[in-house]
């Protein structure tokens, strides 16, 4: 009986990853008008970790924000020069965790900053925030850190992160001379893929965040 129910367990595993969201690497990218990618600038000195979570310092979250911008920003080859500024502000990495029961998700926090190089200006007041959740997959149902390696789970957070940076971006086509019906269908499309590929997970009020260094 117990070897039925891992059968079963691992075939209904393996529908699920087959039902998984698009990655966003196969995305086709919107037009971004006048912008060309000029300094890509992540930083993560105050960022922290909310428990539980596997361990993740500040230069891999670097690493993989930067990578992240570059293979999503990196092609546009537009007339005017911009700047994007993302902070790390915290991060959940699942562990493995009990299936269906305990099954724990990831969660990245990042703020954005988009500069215009040739005015020396920030195009807002405010930064971003941005709060994105793992794909929708196994892993939601057996938990991520069942499903995911350390490394797997913050390229999609990455991903993710970043996909919705640039849907802030569209959602201000005047900023990048972007014709504005234009970017609404984008910001749309852009939109209902991060729907679909983020599972909704609150991180609890009384978990006190710890810090995290290198």
């Amino acid at each position: 009986m117990r070897f039925t129910a891992r059968i079963a367990a691992f075939g209904l595993v393996c529908f699920l990853a087959a039902c998984a969201a698009p990655d966003p690497v196969e995305e086709d990218l919107p037009d971004m008008g006048d912008f060309r990618l000029e300094y890509n600038i992540v930083v993560a000195e105050n960022m922290r970790r909310v428990s539980p979570s596997r361990n993740a310092t500040q230069q891999e979250w670097i690493d993989a924000l930067t990578a992240e911008v570059d293979r999503r920003f990196g092609g546009y080859e537009g007339d005017r020069l911009y700047h994007i500024a993302i902070n790390v502000d915290g991060f959940s990495l699942a562990p493995p965790g009990i299936p269906v029961v305990l099954a724990p998700k990831s969660v990245l926090v990042i703020s954005a900053n988009v500069w215009d190089d040739a005015a020396q200006i920030k195009l807002h007041e405010e930064p971003e925030r941005i709060t994105v959740f793992e794909g929708v997959s196994a892993a939601s149902i057996f938990g991520s850190g069942l499903i995911r390696t350390r490394e797997e789970q913050m390229d999609i957070l990455a991903r993710n992160a970043v996909r919705r940076v640039q849907l802030w971006m569209l959602q201000n086509p005047d900023w990048f001379n972007i014709d504005p019906d234009a970017a609404a269908v984008d910001a749309a499309e852009i939109e209902a893929i991060a729907d679909a590929s983020e599972t909704d997970v609150a991180i609890p009020e009384d978990v006190e965040p710890e810090a995290v260094s290198n």
